[in-house]
């Protein structure tokens, strides 16, 4: 008896998902049709004025998107160079902001390399000089 009641619980969850996603599969397409169709009409009504008004909104158009992204651009250096003052002031005040210690082990290796090189040019002098 209890696994009648454990089937057709599970018979009816099938059905009440079937039903669920038939009604959302549904209305999204009921949506996507209704944009299709407002997009076709706009198309129409607007066509006749963009072929008129297209040699002036073509290159407005142009403009506006070059001022709009020169904004961005500045704005978006902005904040990358104070977010950079902000990493620095925390560095030079011993707050170890994060990335810190990828810093120091590169100075650590470049000094290193640096002293590498200036051990290897020397004995190279040594060596010309007794020569």
């Amino acid at each position: 008896m209890a696994e009648q009641q454990k089937e057709r619980l599970a018979t009816s969850h099938a059905v009440v998902r079937g039903v669920m996603a038939a009604t959302i599969g549904g209305s999204l397409l009921l949506l996507s049709g209704l944009t299709l169709t407002g997009t076709v009409i706009g198309l129409t009504v607007l066509t006749p004025l963009l072929v008129l008004f297209g040699p002036v909104l073509v290159p407005a158009a142009i403009a506006v998107f070059l001022l709009v992204a020169g904004f961005v651009t500045s704005g978006g250096f902005g904040l990358a160079a104070l977010s950079v003052l902000s990493w620095m002031y925390k560095y030079l005040t011993g707050r170890r902001p994060p990335g810190s210690e990828q810093l120091e082990q590169a100075r650590a290796r470049l000094a290193s390399k640096a002293r590498d090189i200036k051990e290897s040019a020397q004995h190279r002098i040594d060596q010309a000089q007794s020569s």
